[in-house]
């Protein structure tokens, strides 16, 4: 009854403005509409953990949309399935002045289904379209919930997402001691956060936000949005009760209830397997053998099914439909070692360019993502299992340097996933071209990637000739009128290499003026794009993607011609990286241009982004740096 009462005063305190609610646009503070295609007025979120498997969601929320723009912001959906049932759904919409012009019930709110395409999803959502008549307006949305399903407690974030203001933003939770509840606030550094504890109640809030506008070479919105992370020691999954205490008692109850059993095969997968494998005994060629054998018989189908879309289906249904989703395919992959004698272990990960961590500091159910550990003497082996295309043990950005959880039988445990040297992120060219009266230039170039350049281009083989064609004139667009006369490609699977052979030819890639020739010598690598210039700069800055790229390229040059004038020899050093080039003049009419650039990964502050940028600028002002040939007489 405790708990109740407090929740009754939480919901009181949050509901006592709304007979006073102003919603004309014009009441909006400036400030809050500056930058802005949306404002939140109020984000009222009270959740009520009655038991180890009840929770209540109540959502009560207005935001104004100013623009087209801002409809990201209309957010009026609930999703609901057999855990999660659906109480109470409404929206309101007020027009600019503050008038209400439309109300919806239950029964206006369209149901369909979360299964789409490749996607196999339990659970559908109720879901209000709207189409504005006139902008702005406000959607006032109001909803509650309750769910078996304790597991995942929303997080809570003040803001909304950029481009987008919050007058107030707050969240009550009240819970069972015996829970353990637990919480943790990340980002605050620059908003103010209003907390009130209680024996077993929380109430957070903020207001008076403005929008964030991005700049360029922010870090991901994740690190920079403020937010709050809730979790129980104790709690409920779909008909399972889960350990949270530590990351190896949540790891163990995963293990015993997510992948427990769900590793067994026929003897007559197992038979093939091990043919397949042979007399091998090498444990890295014996899972090369099973991966090319995953690639060559699966696809990737999203499911999101079982308890609460976190157990995997049984390897003998992936075994026999020949497709799963990430953690499907891992565990499928994990059985199929098990039967040749290769241990691996399921790790749960944040998946995407932007290496988002595991909150190694705040145990609970986290991650969007499922991959493959092989544990070697000398470091692990990743092995992606959603792939048809993706070389055995390579990761690259999608789930490269971050911590992530790995499932064993004992417990769970954080490590780091593989980190790509800058230098070892390599691009190698060598090749020429030959420079004619006309103007017209032809040539060849040998390109080699390695680390994550690699990463960016092993996909190649998968392309037409049409798309070779469209990607090719995108990379060297400083050529006008690019024709590719032949391209070749290797791809080295195992060294991790892939070779590219390019060569082309283009009219009028010089300009002429009377009797002088002008081109850039730099015509395979240019880096034409400069960060851009700000008068106030707001933000640090990340450089995400360390690499390191080296030219050498023979320029003929026309006969009859005398060599006017050619670029100086450039080095720059910055804590950003390193840049060089050079230009050699032999005495058979040649141009020997070399190149260099180094960039450092690291995250910086908006202090140095001037520096950063201006270190840029030099770099591509070289690049583009011009050779004059003059006529004999």
């Amino acid at each position: 009854m405790h708990l109740r009462f407090l929740l009754v005063l939480f919901v009181l305190k949050s509901l006592t403005v709304s007979a006073q609610d102003d919603f004309s646009s014009a009441s909006i503070p400036k400030n809050l509409t500056e930058n802005a295609n949306a404002v939140v007025r109020f984000d009222q979120t009270d959740i009520n953990i009655l038991k180890r498997n009840k929770m209540v969601i109540k959502t009560r929320r207005a935001v104004t949309i100013l623009n087209e723009t801002g409809m990201r912001f209309f957010d009026a959906a609930e999703v609901f399935r057999p855990s999660r049932e659906i109480k109470e759904i409404e929206a309101l919409i007020y027009d600019a002045s503050g008038k209400q012009i439309k109300k919806y019930k239950r029964k206006d709110f369209r149901e369909h289904s979360l299964s789409e395409g490749a996607y196999i999803v339990e659970g559908k959502v109720l879901e209000l379209d709207y189409t504005p008549v006139a902008y702005p307006f406000t959607l006032v949305f109001t909803s509650e919930v309750e769910t078996t399903n304790t597991a995942f407690i929303p997080q809570w974030s003040p803001v909304a997402g950029t481009l987008a203001g919050t007058q107030k933003s707050g969240i009550n939770i009240t819970w069972l001691p015996e829970l353990g509840f637990k919480f943790r606030d990340y980002n605050f550094t620059d908003v103010t956060l209003a907390k009130t504890e209680g024996a077993n109640t929380l109430s957070l809030s903020a207001e008076n936000i403005a929008a964030i506008k991005r700049e360029e070479y922010s870090p991901a919105f994740y690190k920079m949005k403020p937010y709050v992370l809730f979790a129980l020691e104790k709690f409920h999954l779909e008909g399972v009760d889960g350990e949270a205490q530590s990351w190896q008692a949540l790891g163990k109850w995963m293990n015993d209830n997510l992948l427990a059993d769900t590793d067994e095969l026929t003897p007559e997968t197992q038979a093939k397997i091990k043919a397949l494998v042979g007399t091998e005994t090498d444990p890295l060629k014996k899972a090369r053998i099973v991966y090319n054998y995953v690639q060559s018989k699966t696809r990737y189908v999203l499911i999101a099914l079982g308890i609460g879309g976190w157990k995997p289906m049984p390897a003998t249904d992936v075994d026999r439909l020949g497709y799963g989703d990430c953690k499907a395919l891992s565990n499928y992959t994990r059985a199929l070692l098990k039967v040749v004698g290769v241990d691996a272990f399921c790790a749960v990960v944040y998946s995407g360019d932007d290496r988002r961590d595991m909150r190694e500091d705040f145990v609970s159910m986290q991650g969007d993502h499922m991959i493959l550990a092989i544990p070697q003497k000398d470091g692990i082996v990743w092995l992606e299992c959603t792939s048809q295309v993706a070389p055995f043990g390579f990761q690259g950005d999608f789930t490269d340097n971050r911590l992530v959880m790995l499932i064993k039988p004992e417990g769970g445990e954080i490590v780091r996933t593989h980190v790509y040297d800058t230098k070892g992120n390599s691009q190698a060219s060598t090749g020429s071209y030959s420079i004619a009266e006309s103007g017209a230039i032809s040539g060849e170039v040998h390109i080699a990637s390695r680390g994550l350049q690699y990463g960016n281009r092993y996909r190649y083989e998968t392309f037409s000739p049409d798309d070779m064609d469209k990607m090719y004139k995108r990379r060297f667009n400083n050529i006008n009128n690019l024709k590719l006369t032949k391209t070749g490609l290797k791809n080295d699977k195992d060294g991790l290499q892939l070779d590219e052979d390019i060569f082309i030819s283009a009219e009028s890639y010089c300009s002429k003026s009377g009797d002088r020739i002008i081109f850039p010598i730099n015509a395979f690598n240019q880096l034409s794009s400069v960060p851009q210039r700000y008068r106030t700069r707001k933000m640090p800055f990340e450089i995400s993607f360390g690499f390191y790229d080296t030219d050498e390229i023979t320029v003929n040059l026309p006969e009859g011609f005398n060599l006017e004038a050619k670029p100086e020899n450039v080095s720059i050093s910055d804590k950003f990286g390193e840049y060089k080039a050079e230009y050699e003049l032999n005495g058979t009419g040649q141009i020997v241009f070399k190149r260099t650039l180094l960039l450092k990964e690291g995250a910086y502050g908006s202090a140095e982004y001037e520096n950063y940028r201006q270190f840029m600028e030099k770099v591509s002002r070289t690049d583009n740096a011009k050779v004059v040939l003059v006529k004999k007489q």
